[in-house]
């Protein structure tokens, strides 16, 4: 193994239905390890009550999504619900450095 890919990290997505638990399994985990971190995805959504900006979403506009999708910045992006979510490059890069 190169000394290169051993400063790298891995990715674990966690994906289910609205209400199976992400949340609740990612909150338990990072508990249990401080070495893991949380990407934060982007939304064009409003926000909920409670809910942080940079924390829980980057919240954005459309048009502001639509140029993150021009210029490729998202590692991958979906239409739910007529809302935008995407994972972007920038802050996963910088994640897997922590």
């Amino acid at each position: 193994m190169s000394s290169k890919s051993s400063n790298r990290g891995h990715l674990f997505i966690i994906s289910a239905p609205s209400g199976a638990g992400k949340t609740s399994l990612v909150n338990a985990l990072l508990e249990q390890d401080s070495r893991l971190v949380m990407s934060v995805s982007h939304t064009t959504r409003p926000r909920r009550p409670g809910e942080v900006d940079g924390k829980h979403y980057h919240f954005v506009s459309v048009p502001r999504f639509q140029e993150m999708v021009d210029k490729g910045e998202f590692m991958e992006h979906a239409t739910v619900f007529d809302h935008y979510y995407g994972t972007d490059r920038k802050s996963t890069r910088l994640n897997s450095s922590h």
